[in-house]
């Protein structure tokens, strides 16, 4: 399945080709008696992963040089695969170059190689939630991986949910937190209606059969794949690359019959519904590790204007708060895989959170 707020927010160029230099391995861990949140239970919750580099150990034979990157809603860990972040970031001298750390790109429950809905459970599955995802990336590593510590958690979007969840309810495992594009607080105003209009749109759909369709609610898809490339859209970049009303309705024709096509319908409004009750703001003061937090100015799901980072930022005791200003390059909410706009913020990060 094609990732969502993963590979739909890159909107004005083919997405590049996987970078063919990086010797990566894969994996899957399966998680026995795995209890979610909602109460359900899976015997046998399949984690799937991808890793760069090789642990390093101490005398005592802990992993010593571990990192884990999350990825967004409806994306997976190959995306960090892509040039404009994996060849920022990965190579020779590079910040977090795979010669010197294990780098961990894990695929979330409900997405990619991972257990999800389209696997066979369809609307039977858990209606899993950020929490859950988070304790399956921590057996993943805890007893997957054998990593109990991490030299620093990133995350994107919902990784970037993810990476706060992470540095409230496990806030010794890592060493420093680099959270990009997101907010720290519930998931409320125009940010909520759009996840509940897409969510709407699928369960409306006399194709969804209660999640027993046996083609696609193609109809719902479709105003859903709408959603997610609006709330992805880069404004700047997209008027200079689509300036009439000619090319830019060329444009969606084109884009948007691969992208319905790349969607299940219970994998996304999962996907999706996990979020509901995601609300770290009333215990930031509980991150007691280096954060250094990341938005973008052109970022439709996260628009500065809210003031939320002026809000909770100070409430982060070892916390930088940076905000990319917007231009014709940067991606809107997508910027946050362009690692060439905060990468120099990461290097900063690693040296202040050196244990």
């Amino acid at each position: 399945m094609r990732t969502l707020l993963g590979l739909v927010l890159v909107l004005l160029a083919a997405t590049p080709a996987v970078a063919q230099t990086w010797s990566v391995r894969e994996g899957d861990y399966v998680l026995g008696d795995f209890q979610f949140d909602d109460g359900g239970r899976l015997d046998g919750l399949r984690m799937h992963y991808r890793t760069l580099g090789e642990p390093r150990r101490d005398a005592r034979g802990r992993v010593t040089n571990a990192v884990l990157v999350l990825h967004g809603t409806g994306g997976t860990g190959a995306q960090f695969l892509r040039p404009q972040f994996a060849d920022e970031l990965f190579g020779p001298g590079q910040p977090l170059d795979v010669s010197r750390y294990f780098v961990i790109l894990p695929d979330s429950i409900g997405h990619g190689g991972s257990s999800k809905p389209s696997d066979g459970l369809r609307a039977a599955f858990p209606e899993y939630t950020y929490d859950d995802m988070v304790e399956a990336q921590r057996r993943l590593l805890v007893e997957g991986l054998g990593v109990e510590h991490l030299r620093l958690i990133m995350g994107t979007s919902m990784g970037c949910m993810h990476a706060f969840v992470w540095g409230e309810v496990h806030r010794d495992f890592a060493d420093a937190l680099m959270p990009l594009a997101c907010q720290p607080t519930e998931i409320a105003g125009r940010n909520r209606l759009w996840r509940a209009m897409l969510m709407d749109a699928i369960r409306s759909d006399p194709a969804w059969m209660g999640g027993d369709y046996e083609t696609q609610p193609t109809q719902a898809l479709r105003t859903a794949a709408d959603l997610l490339m609006l709330v992805g859209a880069a404004p700047m970049a997209m008027q200079v690359e689509l300036p009439d009303r000619e090319r830019a309705d060329a444009w969606l024709a084109e884009q948007l019959p691969g992208r319905v096509a790349g969607l299940d319908a219970n994998d996304l409004w999962y996907q999706v519904n996990a979020s509901r009750d995601y609300d770290p703001s009333v215990n930031l003061e509980a991150i007691s590790v280096p954060v250094t937090w990341i938005n973008s100015a052109d970022d439709f799901i996260n628009p500065p204007e809210l003031g939320l980072a002026e809000q909770f930022a100070p409430r982060i005791a070892q916390g930088r708060y940076v905000l990319i200003p917007a231009s014709a390059e940067t991606r809107g909410h997508g910027t946050h895989t362009w690692a060439r706009f905060w990468k120099d913020e990461l290097v900063a990060l690693l040296a202040r959170s050196e244990p």
